[in-house]
């Protein structure tokens, strides 16, 4: 089986169960530190409901993010621009941000938009968008490649979380992130995959564990240790120097009906 992230010729390195019902196999590639299952048939099934049951960690994720993330555009990009959450779910993020002070947009193919109705994202504020958000979404893209190019058409700025494939690579029931009882994670990526695709487009890859920066201006990492304030509440400070958008949207919304 080709790799979907390089090309190269992969190998199969261990078989699983997922949802109690299928048996599958999974791929590895030794050149770019890439792990896919084989060609996924059972996503129809498992996407009836896009947001899997098991997901608890849902809102209390996006409310986490949703510091970290006004850190980063506060301090490393320009924060009075646009921003879009790819793969923005339920519109949870996109609104805790717009409550923020900040001009975040919606983009879901798969999940119906709750919380951020009247903010989706269109072609028409392309070339405004600064950066682009998208969490815990790679590990679901059937075709990495087509995604991170559609997100690099919008901007070359890419915010985003997934799990890194630990080393050695763990057997099936010794991982939780390969997600056997849902299925609908399928792709793994590691730090040399990132590394890889940033060298493919250019770009400079930084890692805060569980969260990545793809970008391209470089962010030194001494820079990046501004996040550890998080804790001390430095977004709430930060957060006092922007106007939140929650009124002002609400009488857009309210004019619009």
């Amino acid at each position: 089986m080709t790799c979907k992230i390089c090309k190269t010729e992969t190998e199969k390195i261990f078989g699983a169960e997922i949802i109690n019902k299928y048996r599958i196999d999974y791929f590895y590639c030794r050149n770019c530190g890439f792990l896919q299952t084989e060609e996924p048939y059972w996503l129809t099934e498992v996407y009836k409901n896009p947001i899997n049951v098991s997901d608890t960690g849902y809102l209390q994720r996006n409310i986490f993010l949703s510091k970290k993330v006004t850190i980063l555009l506060f301090f490393f990009f320009n924060k009075n621009k646009k921003f879009l959450d790819y793969a923005g779910g339920y519109g949870v993020f996109v609104r805790i941000m717009r409550d923020m002070g900040f001009d975040f947009y919606w983009s879901d193919k798969y999940t119906q938009n709750l919380f951020a109705r009247g903010f989706e994202y269109n072609d028409s504020i392309k070339n405004d968008i600064e950066a682009i958000t998208c969490f815990e979404a790679f590990e679901h893209f059937v075709n990495p490649i087509d995604e991170i190019e559609k997100m690099l058409s919008i901007s070359k700025n890419i915010i985003f979380t997934t799990e890194l494939l630990p080393q050695p690579i763990p057997k099936p029931e010794d991982w939780w992130y390969y997600g056997l009882e849902h299925g609908q994670h399928i792709s793994f990526y590691s730090k040399k995959t990132f590394y890889f695709i940033a060298n493919k487009y250019s770009l400079n890859y930084s890692n805060l564990g569980n969260l990545h920066i793809l970008n391209h201006k470089k962010i030194s990492n001494l820079k990046l240790k501004v996040l550890k304030f998080t804790k001390f509440g430095l977004h709430k400070l930060l957060q006092k120097q922007l106007k939140s958008k929650t009124w002002e949207d609400h009488l857009k919304m309210s004019n619009n009906k």
